[in-house]
């Protein structure tokens, strides 16, 4: 299994940012696809999951703001952040199968100013 990021980076409050995983080594069409995020001294937390029948689940946190997508033909995961905040920079994963899987994508700082 390979999770491999084209990851964010730095932006303003407001702005947009989008974060995508290329996956290989598993049948990822039929795969739960999940984006978590850590911020320092805190516990990793989960953003958003999408299902095999494209079924999503957010954080409350961000609910109405990001938008998780899938593209089984590029075998990618996609997270939109849109009116990005401050409290939203963090250290974001990609994860395969959930948080006890053990499948992760190297972590990427986005980091929003004010």
């Amino acid at each position: 299994v390979q999770l491999q990021g084209v990851w964010g980076g730095l932006v303003q409050a407001g702005e947009s940012l989008r974060l995508s995983c290329a996956a290989s080594g598993f049948i990822f069409s039929v795969a739960d696809m999940n984006w978590f995020r850590q911020a320092p001294g805190k516990q990793r937390e989960l953003v958003a999951s999408i299902s095999r029948s494209r079924s999503t689940n957010y954080a409350d946190s961000v609910k109405g703001r990001f938008t998780i997508s899938r593209d089984n033909a590029k075998k990618t995961v996609y997270l939109q952040m849109n009116s990005l905040k401050p409290e939203d920079t963090s250290v974001y994963y990609c994860n395969l199968g959930g948080r006890d899987s053990g499948y992760w994508g190297q972590g990427t700082l986005v980091t929003v100013s004010s």
